[in-house]
């Protein structure tokens, strides 16, 4: 569903990829009720900085390696940045829509911080975890939402294009792993019990004395 929202969403952009209605009716809110208050922008936008979000995908790395997940751990090292760089390769110039001086759909600063925190929900291993994360991570997706659009810096379209494609795709990473551990652990599980079928039960039955009472137990037969 993800996956379909951003490819089918550049289809209501404009002739030379300008804002749309929906663009335009949150934008004039946004700027109606902050304008006055510019500072705020800049204080709204910093959840997703750079500095801010790879600390925290370091230490989703370093709990995971605490609990011994190295599967985990590997995840959260590779597909966060694995999404950034396909949004910023391909995607982007697939779609082509300038603002300014860039390209602007997906929105790379959103598809980094929804990457990030979705896999950091993926990983977390106890339901508290997971829903103090999704809390905080949905707040501060507003209010980064809310600081780039007064700031100028994407159209409202933008987000919503980057944060379908980047749940989808951490999300589809996830479960694609955890079916190639499923089939891991199941092959490691079969080589630990084979050796177990293949052990031999001695029963005393000693071939050739068949209706011989008593010679299996070292018994002499009478003459």
């Amino acid at each position: 569903m993800g996956l379909l929202t951003t490819v089918t969403l550049p289809l209501s952009f404009p002739a030379g990829g300008g804002p749309t209605a929906f663009d335009r009716a949150i934008g004039d809110r946004v700027h109606e009720r902050l304008d006055a208050h510019r500072g705020v922008y800049d204080a709204l936008v910093v959840p997703s900085d750079a500095y801010i979000v790879l600390p925290l995908l370091l230490i989703g790395i370093g709990y995971c390696l605490w609990r011994r997940e190295r599967w985990a751990a590997v995840f959260l090292l590779v597909v966060p940045e694995l999404v950034v760089a396909i949004n910023t390769w391909v995607l982007k110039p697939l779609w082509g829509r300038h603002l300014q001086h860039y390209l602007a759909y997906p929105s790379g600063h959103t598809v980094q911080f929804v990457a990030i925190a979705t896999g950091l929900l993926l990983v977390a291993a106890a339901g508290w975890i997971r829903i103090a994360l999704a809390a905080v991570a949905l707040l501060a997706l507003a209010a980064v939402a809310v600081g780039m659009i007064g700031l100028g810096y994407h159209y409202p379209t933008d987000i919503v294009g980057g944060t379908a494609f980047a749940a989808a795709a951490v999300t589809a990473a996830w479960s694609g792993l955890c079916r190639l551990r499923g089939r891991t652990d199941g092959r490691r599980d079969v080589g630990e019990t084979r050796p177990a079928a293949d052990t031999v039960v001695d029963t005393g039955f000693v071939p050739g004395q068949v209706g011989k009472p008593g010679a299996a137990d070292g018994d002499q037969a009478g003459p």
